[in-house]
């Protein structure tokens, strides 16, 4: 029997992450190029590589496994009966996969293969199996019961960015929770897509200026920095949560993702002992700044408190963007860029980089509606 119709956190969250694989599978974007002695036909049919990667293997299952669960439930969640959300689950992925397999021909340094493939399809499907378990088992209706209580109507938007937020700070930060800075990049990018082209000389040669070094950050800056990090998210989750309790638990819910993703990002950087790192003489005062703001603005109304995360977040990547790059962030990122971590790169950077937009695009949202969130 078809489920009755909501609108679940888990459709912008599926349509995110297929961006993001998309983006994985084809990094660097660069050298693209006609595979040679292949044809149309050749190039459909994917070889069968006789090496065995373990790591290949359990990271395309893997990789594949949350989108199979996502589109799955957010099928069932829109009304749709299991067979057709099964579908979906897995051949949606699987299309994907063949698609991105396919593209990878004219990357140089790709190695596609009907391998990775088959992976990527057996971890969409046991995800997508999983997702039809836990509907099965009342799961997904318990959380959309906790979701009623918690949330104010159409929050899919905004639990979908929380969910996203300690993702984003895996990827190599210059300040601890200092998402946004994506300005370099930008320049970089605009830079060489204007490169030899006549009528835009003038702006390629603005462009192509390197910026100045950055001054070193101040210990205030720095901690303003990361309190608004923290203040981001405390105040994207208190736009769509009421007054209350709920709003402590927001608070202290998104201080415990702050400390456990910056301490993850710092030990896959540089090892187990060297974990907590990131946490400079700035920081902790910060994290207390921060964490005073959210306690201070719980009785403020979800209107008002999208206004005043509008101005954090602005606050936020303006700050950033004025963080130099210390020796440190150019060691992690290099490993990021250069090692294993390639294979997760497009998804944590992209995060990292777009999520104070992203948040600020839904809030602006929020405020330009007719009516207010109940």
């Amino acid at each position: 029997m078809a489920g009755t119709p909501h609108r679940s956190s888990a459709t912008p969250l599926a349509a995110a992450y297929l961006l993001l694989v998309g983006y994985a599978s084809l990094f660097p974007f660069e050298g693209w190029r006609w595979p040679p002695g292949q044809t149309l036909t050749t190039l459909a049919l994917l070889p069968w590589p006789p090496w065995r990667d373990d790591f290949d293997l359990w990271s395309n299952l893997l990789g594949y496994a949350p989108l199979g669960l996502l589109l799955t439930i957010a099928a069932r969640r829109s009304g749709w009966r299991a067979p057709a959300a099964l579908a979906l689950g897995v051949l949606a992925p699987a299309a994907l996969s063949w698609a991105m397999e396919l593209l990878q021909q004219f990357v140089p340094g790709r190695h596609p293969s009907l391998k990775d493939m088959a992976a990527n399809a057996g971890g969409a499907a046991a995800g997508a199996l999983m997702a039809l378990a836990l509907h099965a088992a009342g799961w997904i209706d318990r959380w959309h019961g906790v979701r009623e209580r918690w949330f104010a109507r159409d929050s899919a938007g905004a639990l979908a960015l929380l969910a996203l937020w300690p993702l984003g700070l895996l990827f190599p930060t210059p300040v601890p929770l200092g998402l946004g800075q994506v300005g370099e990049r930008l320049r970089e990018l605009l830079a060489g897509a204007l490169e030899g082209v006549p009528w835009a000389e003038p702006a390629f040669l603005l462009l192509a200026v390197p910026a100045a070094p950055a001054l070193p950050l101040r210990p205030l800056a720095e901690a303003l920095i990361v309190a608004l990090g923290l203040l981001a998210p405390c105040l994207l989750a208190y736009a769509v949560v009421a007054p209350g309790w709920r709003r402590v638990a927001m608070a202290g819910g998104a201080l415990a993702l702050a400390l456990g993703a910056m301490t993850l990002s710092t030990l896959l950087n540089f090892g187990p002992r060297h974990a907590l790192a990131w946490i400079g003489p700035a920081t902790l005062p910060g994290l207390g700044l921060g964490l005073v703001g959210a306690l201070l603005l719980l009785p403020l109304p979800r209107r008002v408190i999208a206004g005043v995360a509008l101005v954090a977040l602005t606050g936020l990547v303006v700050g950033v963007a004025q963080a130099p790059d210390d020796p440190y962030f150019a060691q992690s990122l290099q490993a990021w860029e250069q090692g294993r971590f390639v294979r997760f790169h497009g998804l944590a950077q992209w995060v990292g980089w777009l999520w104070p937009y992203l948040a600020m695009a839904w809030l602006l949202g929020r405020l330009g509606a007719r009516r207010e969130g109940a």
